[in-house]
């Protein structure tokens, strides 16, 4: 079984797979979970890029035996697009690529009123981009954890962790960023998108426009939102990409 690298999304750890990662753990997949730099305890990720995200899973990836298949969650969605892409320049593409409602690669416009409050909310903290950004309650709970009961969204956002602001301004303020951060294009890899129905902060019309960039397929889960690794219905969204992966495998025997 080739390594499967699970990326976890902003405010968040390795731990967010802690759930999704057994389906594959016991059909024999090398399972790793590895926290984002700054995102460990007592880290702090200020100042930290999406391209040294991506560094550090790329890195990761290189460091197998084997081409890795990557899922990335949310913001991680991009950090696994961006280190796939990375990968391919060094002649060292990944396996495959599965993206759980993932952040949108420079140049995708937003579909959803929510998504242009997330792209400006953050500017009344100020000079954001310098900064580490605290997780707010009220946003993961409306955005994010949405589909989760009020015991298990606070259960999570007690692990929440800080973000760093210039990542989250390279994902959400896009088109003010002149390096093109988060610039994607094409991968030539398999490539497996899945959204939400209910999903406010990715809507599965945003998500599709990722998956058409990327040329891959593209599912949406019409009863699920954002939370795609963990909240109800995980394990079938688990379930649907081991069976794509299955299929992948056959198409290229």
């Amino acid at each position: 079984m080739r390594p499967v690298v699970m990326i976890h999304g902003a405010f968040c750890g390795g731990w967010v797979f802690d759930d999704f990662r057994r389906p594959f753990e016991a059909v024999g997949f090398d399972m790793l979970t590895p926290d984002l730099p700054g995102h460990g305890p007592d880290e702090n990720p200020a100042g930290q890029s999406m391209s040294d995200y991506a560094r550090a899973i790329a890195d990761v990836c290189e460091a197998q035996s084997e081409p890795a298949i990557l899922i990335g969650h949310s913001l991680g969605g991009l950090v696994a697009q961006m280190a796939a892409a990375r990968l391919a320049t060094r002649r060292r593409p990944v396996a495959a690529l599965i993206l759980l409602a993932p952040s949108s690669p420079w140049g995708v416009t937003g579909t959803s009123m929510e998504e242009a409050v997330s792209a400006f909310g953050l500017y009344g903290l100020g000079p954001y981009w310098l900064q580490s950004v605290d997780p707010q309650y009220d946003v993961a709970l409306n955005y994010s954890l949405n589909n989760l009961t009020r015991v298990r969204a606070d259960e999570i956002f007690a692990r929440m962790v800080p973000e760093s602001g210039r990542a989250l301004f390279e994902t959400l303020n896009w088109w003010l960023d002149p390096m093109m951060t988060t610039s994607v294009s094409a991968i030539g890899v398999p490539t497996l998108t899945i959204a939400g129905g209910r999903d406010v902060i990715h809507p599965p019309a945003t998500v599709r426009q990722t998956a058409a960039r990327l040329g891959g397929a593209f599912r949406t889960f019409p009863q699920m939102s954002h939370w795609l690794p963990a909240e109800p219905g995980w394990d079938d969204v688990a379930a649907a990409c081991l069976e794509w992966l299955t299929q992948e495998a056959r198409a290229a025997a």
